[in-house]
């Protein structure tokens, strides 16, 4: 298959990270991800990482625990650095390059988030995995996708999750559900269909960077995507509802 596309940024929630465990990581499914991660970067793809933290820590739900709000996400930050540094682990053992950039500074573990540095690993073709989100709490991991895709100049964000697209309701509750092959930005907020938050779907309707959400669940969809086959929903703020 011929890439599409010299650079991309792929979100991947925590969730995605524990297969069918009820908690944690499952060391299986994420060497499944590093590996088609790797066949996609030895075919030339410069490939950035944003990683959840929703299978270790939710800020959402501490918060709704009654934990301070602000607290709960930052927890929730340093749950992303441990998905960070697994997912950095199972890339290595496949000899890509990989290198973990933090938010906020953990100098022993990761290198401090630095965008000249981070595009320049890029260039040399080593993967870099963006972890502790944007380092402030209040902002989701979907959000700082977007932020990190404008400042690297990704030309796509790729959005894995458990549903093989964008759906007008859940799919799991209507079975008469449509899924939509393309969506502008404007319609995916003013319908709140879930694509990302609204933070998020604004900043890449101000930055023209289109989305494509697109399954996890069938092995083969991470590389199939970052090549550019036509899979899942696609974004973006020229294409018509359909």
């Amino acid at each position: 298959m011929t890439r599409k596309y010299q650079r991309v940024l792929l979100k991947l929630s925590g969730e995605a990270l524990m297969g069918d465990l009820a908690y944690g990581i499952d060391p299986t499914i994420v060497q499944a991800f590093a590996s088609e991660i790797a066949q996609v970067v030895q075919a030339g793809v410069q490939t950035a990482i944003v990683v959840g933290g929703g299978n270790i820590f939710r800020g959402m739900k501490g918060a709704a625990a009654g934990m301070d709000r602000a607290t709960a996400d930052y927890i929730g930050m340093i749950a992303t650095v441990m998905n960070a540094m697994t997912l950095q682990d199972a890339l290595e053992r496949m000899d890509i390059p990989t290198r973990v950039q933090t938010a906020i500074a953990m100098q022993e573990v990761a290198e401090p988030y630095i965008r000249r540095r981070a595009i320049r690993h890029l260039e040399k073709s080593r993967v870099v995995i963006f972890g502790a989100g944007s380092g402030n709490p209040f902002f989701t991991t979907d959000t700082t996708a977007a932020l990190r895709a404008a400042e690297i100049d990704a030309e796509v964000i790729f959005k894995a999750t458990k549903v093989d697209g964008v759906y007008d309701s859940d799919p799991r509750k209507n079975p008469q559900a449509k899924r939509f092959q393309t969506l502008t930005y404007s319609h995916a907020l003013a319908n709140n269909l879930g694509v990302m938050d609204s933070t998020a779907i604004a900043l890449c309707k101000d930055n023209d960077i289109p989305i494509v959400v697109f399954s996890l669940s069938e092995p083969g969809n991470i590389y199939r995507a970052l090549m550019g086959e036509a899979i899942g929903t696609l974004v973006g703020g020229t294409c018509e509802v359909s």
